[in-house]
This record gives structure tokens, sequence and C-alpha cells, in this order.
């Protein structure tokens, strides 16, 4: 009770604080990972399941609270959904609690992960401190751990992109932009792009392709770049190349902010492909023939990274 008791008094002092100076005052530091709730995340979630999100993130490094809540927001709405499933039964899919485990997936990851006291007993996928510190345990075996491979744990939680993109968004939500790396905050432009490409995540890569709205059937990537940022008003070369020499390049070693394009240069010379950064080391992009629009990091083993720019300067 102590925890809770904390958590609704920093809220009193947050409304203090807002009201006398206004919604961009800084928000009193505590969390887990060194992240903050921001406003909206200190009203929308039950203080005590913002105790449980940051508790149950401190078992698994690299995991931010922030990402647990954000499962627990769209699997449940923090435990309030009326729908079948959550308190009681199951949902279509045989989904059971507020984060929403199938029964079988629930008892193998407390089979392996032991729950802290405070839960049920025997533990209970419906009671909110056995979901929670269980639904950690997973994304921190699934990718989560040390920051590995964060959208592969979510999708992991569940297989589908568009559910990769709405859980860090809500995440980055929670935390007023601070999450995944505490990356300098975009630009209206950059979250205008990055809002159109991941509403893109699941199409087809098509060599040349320039989407939907032209008649294609998806995007290559530098057409997936070039159309996210007609979105947000600013025309882009067409291919890879050209919008890396348009610039303006990111200084070698500045941090990279969201809305940054990122790109890979062959060995045998010039520009062959273009990601658009979404901050904590992740990008959306279009890969390659046989696959589909993904997020996934811009930084890996053996890669021929080459460079930013930052388009919406």
């Amino acid at each position: 009770m102590g925890k809770i008791a904390a958590v609704l008094l920093s809220l009193l002092v947050l409304i203090a604080v807002l009201g006398g100076a206004g919604a961009g005052s800084m928000l009193s530091a505590f969390g887990s990972s060194g992240t903050q709730p921001s406003a909206g995340a200190l009203t929308d979630i039950p203080p005590d399941y913002l105790v449980l999100y940051m508790d149950a993130a401190d078992t698994c490094p690299g995991l931010q609270w922030s990402v647990l809540a954000a499962i627990g927001k769209i699997e449940s709405d923090h435990g309030r959904s009326p729908l079948p499933g959550v308190h009681s039964g199951t949902n279509e899919a045989g989904a059971r609690g507020p984060m929403q485990f199938l029964l079988a997936t629930f008892k193998e990851v407390v089979a392996k992960h032991p729950l802290p006291q405070g839960g049920a007993t025997p533990p209970s996928p419906y009671d909110a401190h056995d979901a929670v510190y269980a639904a950690a345990a997973y994304l921190c075996g699934s990718g989560a751990r040390d920051g590995k491979d964060l959208p592969g744990a979510i999708k992991a939680y569940n297989h589908a992109d568009w559910y990769v993109s709405d859980v860090l968004t809500q995440a980055q939500a929670y935390t007023g932009g601070a999450d995944f790396g505490n990356d300098t905050a975009p630009t209206t432009a950059a979250l205008q792009a990055i809002n159109y490409a991941q509403g893109q995540l699941g199409l087809p890569y098509e060599w040349a392709g320039n989407g939907p709205a032209t008649g294609d059937l998806g995007f290559d990537c530098s057409g997936l770049t070039k159309a996210a940022y007609a979105a947000a008003g600013i025309t882009l070369p067409r291919t890879a190349q050209t919008q890396f020499d348009a610039g303006p390049h990111v200084t070698v070693g500045q941090q990279l902010k969201p809305g940054d394009l990122v790109f890979y240069d062959n060995p045998d010379g010039g520009i062959h492909h273009v990601g658009l950064y979404i901050g904590g080391g992740q990008m959306i992009d279009a890969p390659r023939p046989g696959k589909t629009i993904r997020i996934e990091p811009y930084r890996y083993r053996g890669d021929d990274y080459a460079g930013a720019t930052r388009p919406s300067m």
C-alpha cells in the first residue's frame, strides 16, 4: 500500500504543478528504467496497476514499464474492460485475464519463472499481479531483455505488425515521448511521417512500389520513405541514393531523432537501402522481396550502415 499511496501523492503533486506551470512542466522523476509517467499515464492508469507495471518491469533488465502498461491498455484497458475473458471465461481466441493470456502459455511462463508473492494461490491469469509479472517474464524471454529485440518480443505476444505499432505508440504516449532510448523530441512533420509509415505495416515489399494509393500492392524501401514524408508535406527524391544525397545529413555521433532516415551502403558503392527511424534503435522499413513492411532494429551485426539524414529540419 505504501507504493500505491506514493503514486497517488505523485499524481496530486503533478496536477498542482501542471495547474501552476503549464503542461510543459517536467514530471517528478520516478518509475522503472529511468522513465517517467506522462500526465496522461497518471490520469489513465489505475495506481495499483501502475505500481505493478513498474515493479514487474524491474524483473527484466531493459524492459520499460511503459511497454507493459501499453499492453495492459490494449488488452483490457488495465483490467477495466467488461468484455468476455477479462474477469472470467475467455474471449473468442481463448485468452483470459487483464493481460489476455492463453492458459497454456500462462502455465508455461509460471513454470519457468515462478512469480513473486502477492498474487493468487495458485497463480491465476485473472489476478492482476500474476498476469502483469507473467507478461514481463514472457516479454523478457521473447527478446525484450537488454533491449535485444523489443518489437520481436511484442510480436511474440500478439502476432501482428499493427499490434507492435500500437503498443510502441501507446508506450511512448505514457512517457511523454521519453521512452525507447530517450530520443530527442521529433518534429510535427516527423511524427506525421511515422504515423503514415505505421499505417503501412504488413504491406508487401514491391520493387519500385509506391503503395496502394498508386495502384501498387506495396512499397520498396525508398517508395515508403518518400510517401511517408509526402504525407507530412515534404517532397523527397525517389531513390535511396538520391534521398541520401539530398540530406540534410545528421552529423556522425549525433543522437538520432524519430523521423530521421537511416541509410545502408553497398560494399561495391552506392546506397542500397533506407528506413525511417522511430526511436529506441528501431526503424520502419520495407526490407526486401518476400518480406513485409515491418519494425526492426536499425543497427545489427554485420550491417553496412552509412549514416542518416533529417528531412524534417
